[in-house]
C-alpha cells in the first residue's frame, strides 16, 4: 500500500457510495487495513479529501497550458469546459473540489493568467474573470450532480421554460465571456 493506491481507493469508494458516506473506516475496510493505518500516509480526513480532489483534478491538471498563439476567448472557452468535464468525472466531483485549494496547481494557474495578460486582458479583468468562471462551473456542476431526475419537471409552472444542464451551463459562459469582452475591449 502507498499513498497513491490509497487515493485511488479513496475516489474508487467516492464514486460508489458519494462523498457523505465517504469515511476512514469504510477506505480501510475497502483497503483491508486497520483504519490507525492510514493516518500513515493522511493525519486526518481532511488531508485525506484534499489530496482526492487534487487526484480528482488530474485531467483538467494536465491539459495543454495555452500557447502565445491561441485565441484567448477560445482557450477561456476551452479551459471552463474542461474543469467542467473533470468534476462531471467522479461521483460529487464538484462537492469533492469546493474549498479545496489548488497547491499543487499554482504553476499552471499563472501561466494561464500569464497568457490573458499577454493576450491583452488587463490582470485584474482576468483574475475576476477566471475566478467567476471557476465558481460559476463549480456551482452549475454542483446543481447538476445534485438533480437526481433532470427529466422531473412537474412542479414547474407550464411558462417556465425546461433547460438542460449543458445548455444552461453554455449560456452563463457565454455571458461571462461576453461580459470580459465588453469589459476588456479584446
Amino acid at each position: 500500500m502507498n499513498r497513491e493506491a490509497v487515493i485511488a481507493e479513496a475516489l474508487g469508494l467516492l464514486d460508489e457510495v458519494g462523498l457523505d458516506a465517504v469515511s476512514t473506516r469504510r477506505l480501510a475496510k475497502r483497503l483491508s487495513v486497520e483504519q490507525p493505518s492510514l493516518y500513515w500516509y493522511f493525519r486526518t480526513k481532511k488531508d485525506l479529501l484534499a489530496a482526492m480532489a487534487e487526484a480528482a483534478m488530474t485531467p483538467h491538471a494536465t491539459a495543454p497550458l495555452p500557447t502565445p498563439d491561441d485565441d484567448w476567448r477560445d482557450w477561456f472557452l476551452a479551459n471552463t469546459r474542461s474543469f467542467r468535464r473533470t468534476l462531471l468525472m467522479r461521483r460529487d466531483g464538484a462537492r469533492l473540489h469546493a474549498g479545496s485549494t489548488p497547491t499543487g496547481d499554482l504553476g499552471r494557474i499563472r501561466r494561464k493568467m500569464e497568457f490573458l495578460v499577454a493576450s491583452g486582458v488587463p490582470e485584474r479583468e482576468a483574475h475576476m474573470a477566471m475566478l467567476a468562471a471557476s465558481r460559476f462551473t463549480v456551482g452549475s456542476v454542483l446543481e447538476e450532480q445534485a438533480d437526481t431526475d433532470p427529466g422531473d419537471t412537474a412542479d414547474l409552472p407550464a411558462d417556465v421554460p425546461v433547460i438542460d444542464h449543458e445548455s444552461a451551463f453554455e449560456a452563463g459562459l457565454a455571458l461571462i465571456l461576453n461580459g470580459l469582452v465588453h469589459r476588456t475591449g479584446v
